[in-house]
């Protein structure tokens, strides 16, 4: 990290923010629990949700506010998908990458020191991939908790916890982009686009069309239930099967955990180098299929239909952009502004030494940043 570079780049990234992710305001609330964790000299540990691409760039906000920047952990695919220069200019902003499909000791201990002993904050995504759901959380991964236990017993100053939430809403009408987005997916799949019917059923309707053809192809026929239901019957049918295949014991019933402990199962077998072009084959199959559970994982079905906000349905039809229109950077389709609130400290005691600790610290996050969100949603109610 080169603070000086941050300090120097913020204008930049600011306008760089406004380009692609059509954010032209932050706003920040809960500094006060920042700042005083920084005065008190603490480890901090920075814990947002991960709704939206380039959500980093709203935090770089925070970090301009309180003069320090934040070390950021991040996927080693967005470095393999960044140029040499965007790689630079990343890790002098105090991104280092992590490779979450394998027991990454490095990164582990790269993070630990930073909350031993660095003065600037770390920022960990405990969801660990961008769901696109700007008001609900998906269930957070251990790591975060773990890294930070793990500081907590080596360090000689306190650590806490700042649950963080982030939240974008758009003060820009994007209905004409979103009915534009929708008539494309629906042409995308060679269907006659109906905007004679309302947008929330044209995404449902579409939504039902794509499972359908999913349950066809890895069960034979499509399924009776709610999308909610199904989705989540079709990815436990797909990881069981392979975890029949390989003699594994699903460590828990959260899809994130069997799909990491498969897609590690996997990579192994991929580096075996006697192995067989039918396994290889084979393998690369597995891993496609693990993609689609994860997939299937980020719809939680009923989230556009419980509260079906202009935010939500963009959201809705954001991931479909991705998964079916095969973009990796969907376009917002109106100018917004963003929140980030920051919650009341949670301190992490050196003696959490019992072997639930870190899913018990990791639940208490999960509650707090997930407070904070409906707390946004209801002051930020109506919207457009």
């Amino acid at each position: 990290m080169t603070p000086w570079l941050v300090r120097a780049w913020f204008p930049m990234m600011r306008r760089e923010m406004v380009r692609v992710a059509r954010i032209t305001d932050v706003k920040l609330r809960g500094m006060n629990h920042l700042k005083s964790a920084m005065d008190s000299g603490a480890g901090i540990l920075i814990t947002p949700n991960h709704s939206f691409h380039y959500d980093s760039y709203v935090l770089g906000h925070a970090a301009h506010e309180c003069g320090r920047p934040f070390h950021f952990l991040t996927a080693w695919q967005v470095f393999a998908m960044s140029t040499p220069l965007q790689r630079w200019v990343m890790q002098r902003h105090g991104c280092y990458s992590i490779d979450r499909e394998s027991a990454d000791l490095g990164a582990f201990k790269r993070s630990v020191e930073i909350l031993r002993s660095h003065p600037c904050p770390l920022v960990i995504f405990p969801e660990g991939d961008i769901y696109h759901t700007n008001d609900k959380i998906m269930p957070f991964r251990e790591g975060s908790a773990a890294i930070a236990l793990a500081a907590a017993k080596r360090a000689e100053r306190p650590l806490v916890i700042l649950p963080t939430a982030i939240q974008a809403q758009y003060v820009e009408d994007p209905t004409p982009g979103m009915l534009e987005l929708m008539t494309r997916l629906e042409q995308a799949v060679h269907w006659r686009p109906r905007p004679d019917i309302p947008l929330v059923d044209r995404i449902y309707r579409f939504a039902e069309g794509l499972l359908a053809l999913k349950e066809l192809e890895y069960l034979g026929a499509p399924q009776s239930g709610t999308v909610r239901e199904r989705t989540r019957s079709l990815a436990d049918q797909i990881l069981a099967a392979k975890e029949k295949r390989f003699d594994i014991t699903p460590p828990n019933d959260a899809i994130p955990e069997r799909v990491k402990e498969l897609r590690r199962q996997f990579i192994q077998q991929l580096e075996k180098p006697d192995l067989s072009p039918e396994s290889h084959s084979q393998l690369k199959n597995d891993m496609e299929d693990l993609f689609l559970v994860i997939q299937l994982y980020s719809y939680p079905g009923d989230y556009v239909a419980a509260y079906p906000s202009i935010e939500r349905i963009a959201e809705t039809l954001d991931k479909f952009e991705e998964d079916v229109l095969k973009v990796t950077y969907p376009k917002p389709r109106g100018t917004r502004h963003a929140t980030v609130t920051f919650g009341a400290p949670i301190p992490v005691a050196s003696d959490r030494g019992s072997r639930d600790a870190a899913a018990l610290l990791t639940s208490q996050i999960e509650r707090e940043i997930q407070s904070l969100l409906s707390q946004g949603r209801m002051a930020t109610r109506g919207g457009i």
